[in-house]
């Protein structure tokens, strides 16, 4: 990955994102583009961690005596990355970030408590408020999840 540009902890993301607990599944996110950037480009890469604690609220029942993060989760967390990095840009200010789909994700290890999951980021197209990303999600350097998802750039209508 690119030097860092710039990081953000949980309070600036809550003011980009309006996700909250339980919900809000981004500790941190790692702003990579190019200098003076102000769209989402090709390229264009973000990067996030999520500190996966035995407090989560859905270890509860997932699965109670063998805490394991659902890997629907794991996707959401990237997809919240995504839209976090693409929000940070000035042509996107104020705007939501909707999930809406997912191509070839494949999980390749389980995240468990005291995991620290670095969620990575390559934009590949954005065009008329719609993006693909590449996604890939590690834990020490192996990979949990990897694939694409799609999403939309959209008016909030608060």
């Amino acid at each position: 990955m690119q030097e860092i540009r710039k990081e953000l902890n949980s309070s600036d993301i809550s003011k980009i994102l309006p996700h909250r607990y339980p919900m809000l599944l981004l500790d941190k996110l790692i702003l990579l583009p190019d200098e003076g950037l102000t769209q989402i480009v090709p390229g264009m890469k973000v990067a996030g961690i999520k500190n996966v604690t035995n407090n989560e609220p859905y270890f509860q029942g997932h699965f109670p005596n063998n805490p394991i993060m659902p890997g629907v989760l794991i996707v959401e967390a990237l997809a919240q990355c995504a839209c976090a990095g693409g929000l940070l840009l000035p042509d996107n200010k104020g705007k939501l970030g909707l999930f809406t789909g997912i191509e070839s994700m494949k999980f390749r290890r389980q995240v468990v408590p005291g995991d620290v999951l670095l969620l990575e980021v390559e934009f590949l197209a954005f065009r008329r408020g719609m993006g693909k990303v590449a996604v890939k999600a590690t834990v020490d350097g192996a990979i949990a999840a990897e694939g694409v998802i799609s999403f939309a750039m959209v008016d909030n209508h608060e």
